[in-house]
C-alpha cells in the first residue's frame, strides 16, 4: 500500500485538527509538530477559521519576534482581518507589523479597539487582568513555562496548543529542585503540564517537515523523534546544492560533501580546550564565508536562488561562542547569522554551520547534553548543515554516562541527549572530513 502525498498526509491531519476545534467539547486541544512542519501556517489558517465564526480570538507566542512574524503573516493570508497587537508601553512597531493593513498596536487591551485577533507574548498576556476570550492559540507552545500557561489560563475558555516536542525545554536561571516531581512543575512545558492534568485532550502530530529535505529529515527523525517519526515534503531529487568555484581547501571539500549528501563533518584534532576555542570558532566563520564566496546556488521546489548571506546562519552554543564565531567573519561576510540555538529556534536558512555543543569539553554536562539544543541546531537548514566538532566527542560520551538524579514523578524523556548525540555522530561520521 503506497504512502499518501506529503501534502495530502498534511491536509488530513489539518483538517482533523479543525475538526476538532469545531466540535470538540475538550477545553484544549494539542497539535506536535517536527521542524518545519507549518507550525505558523497551522496557527494562522486556524486564527481564520475562529474569527469567521464571530468568535474573539486571543494567540500568545512567546517571543516578540514570534509575534511579529505571526502579525506579518495573518496580514498576507487575512489582510481584512482586524489585528491588536499587545506590546510593552515603549514598543515600536517593525516593518512587519507596520505593513499590515488592519494592525494596531497598544499598550493595553483597551487601546486596541477590541479586534477579532489580539497578539501578544506570553509575559505580556501575564499583565492583563481583566476579560475573557473563547479561544486562545498558544504558539510554540513547548518553549513556554507551565506557570506562565497559569497566568494566562483565566483569560481564555479553549484553547489549541500548538509547539514542537523536540526543542529547546524552558530553562530558569533560579534553582528549581524544590518544585521537581510535581506534577505542576513550572520547569516544565506548558503542554507537558496540561496533558498530565487532562490527559483525555486530544493530541495530533504533523507528518511532514517541508524544510527539511530528504537527505535531513530521517536522521533529524531518528535522533530526536524515535516514537512519533516524520518525513520531508520533498524528495531526494527536488534540491540541489551547487558551487561555481571548485574546491580549492579542505573546508571547500567538506561543503562539497554536504553539497552532495546534506550533512558535513569538518573534524579538528582532539584536544581539550576552553569554550571559546578559536580553532573551532574560525573554522565556522571561514566555512560559512568560503560557502558564500564560491557563488553557491540553491535549487529547490521554489525555483534557484544564489547562496546569500540573509540564507547562511552560524549556530553554537554559548553567547561568548557566537561572539567569537562573529569576530572571524572576513567582511564580506559580517551580515552572516551567527546565534545561539535558543535564539535560532524557529528560523530557517539554506546551509547552516554549527558548533557541536560537547566540541573540546572535558565532561557531558545536562546542558551540553541537551538533545533539544542538538535539535535545533541540526534543523534549521533546508539544503545542507557543515557540523564542526573536535575529534572524541563519542568517547566523552561513552566515558561520561548520565549521572543526573533519578526523581519520583518525573516523566521519563526521550530520547535522552546521550542516545541523540550517538545517533547524529554516527550518520556524521561518513560524512568527515578532518582537518
Amino acid at each position: 500500500m503506497s504512502l499518501p502525498s506529503p501534502a495530502a498526509a498534511a491536509a488530513r491531519v489539518v483538517d482533523a485538527v479543525l475538526h476538532d476545534l469545531a466540535t470538540s467539547d475538550q477545553r484544549g486541544v494539542v497539535v506536535d509538530s517536527p521542524p518545519g512542519a507549518g507550525k505558523s501556517t497551522l496557527v494562522v489558517r486556524a486564527a481564520g477559521v475562529l474569527a469567521a465564526t464571530g468568535a474573539t480570538l486571543m494567540i500568545v507566542a512567546q517571543t516578540n519576534e514570534q509575534v511579529d512574524d505571526l502579525i506579518e503573516r495573518l496580514g498576507t493570508k487575512h489582510p481584512t482581518l482586524s489585528v491588536g497587537r499587545l506590546s510593552a508601553v515603549d514598543y515600536t512597531a517593525s516593518e512587519r507589523v507596520r505593513a499590515h493593513p488592519s494592525c494596531r498596536v497598544g499598550a493595553k487591551v483597551p487601546d486596541l479597539g477590541g479586534p477579532p485577533v489580539t497578539i501578544g507574548t506570553a509575559a505580556k498576556w501575564a499583565t492583563v487582568t481583566e476579560g475573557t476570550w473563547p479561544w486562545a492559540i498558544v504558539d510554540e507552545a513547548y518553549q513556554m513555562r507551565s506557570d506562565a500557561l497559569l497566568r494566562v489560563a483565566p483569560r481564555f475558555e479553549r484553547a489549541l496548543f500548538v509547539g514542537d516536542p523536540g526543542q529547546l525545554d524552558p530553562f530558569s536561571t533560579v534553582e528549581v529542585d524544590r518544585w521537581t516531581g510535581l506534577s505542576w512543575d513550572p520547569m516544565q512545558s506548558a503542554v507537558a503540564v496540561l496533558l498530565r492534568h487532562n490527559p483525555t485532550l486530544p493530541v495530533h502530530r504533523l507528518p511532514v517537515s517541508w524544510r527539511l529535505p530528504a537527505s535531513a529529515a530521517p536522521v533529524v527523525a531518528a535522533a530526536f523523534y524515535p516514537f512519533t517519526g516524520f518525513r520531508s515534503g520533498t524528495g531526494p531529487a527536488d534540491r540541489r546544492l551547487t558551487f561555481t568555484e571548485p574546491a580549492a581547501t579542505d573546508l571547500d571539500r567538506v561543503l562539497d560533501v554536504a553539497a552532495a549528501t546534506g550533512w558535513g563533518l569538518h573534524e579538528l584534532p582532539a584536544r581539550y580546550t576552553v569554550r571559546t576555542d578559536a580553532e573551532a570558532a574560525a573554522a565556522c566563520a571561514l566555512l560559512a564565508a568560503r560557502a558564500l564566496a564560491r557563488g553557491a546556488l540553491a535549487e529547490s521546489e521554489t525555483g534557484s536562488t544564489p547562496l546569500t548571506v540573509d540564507r547562511i546562519a552560524i549556530g553554537a552554543a554559548h553567547r561568548d561562542q557566537v561572539a567569537a564565531i562573529r569576530s572571524f567573519l572576513p567582511a564580506a561576510a559580517r551580515e552572516i547569522t551567527v546565534d545561539t540555538a535558543n535564539r535560532l529556534q524557529g528560523r530557517e536558512y539554506d546551509l547552516t554551520v554549527i558548533l557541536h555543543p560537547l566540541s573540546g569539553r572535558r565532561d557531558a554536562t545536562a546542558f551540553h547534553l541537551e538533545s533539544g539544543r542538538l535539535c535545533v541546531l541540526t534543523s534549521r537548514h533546508r539544503h545542507a548543515c557543515v557540523v564542526v566538532a573536535r575529534a572524541g566527542i563519542a568517547d566523552l560520551l561513552d566515558a561520561h554516562p548520565s549521572t543526573e538524579p533519578v526523581h519520583l514523578g518525573v516523566p521519563v524523556k526521550f530520547p535522552d541527549g546521550w542516545e541523540a548525540n550517538q545517533s547524529m555522530l554516527a550518520h556524521l561520521a561518513a560524512r568527515a572530513l578532518v582537518a
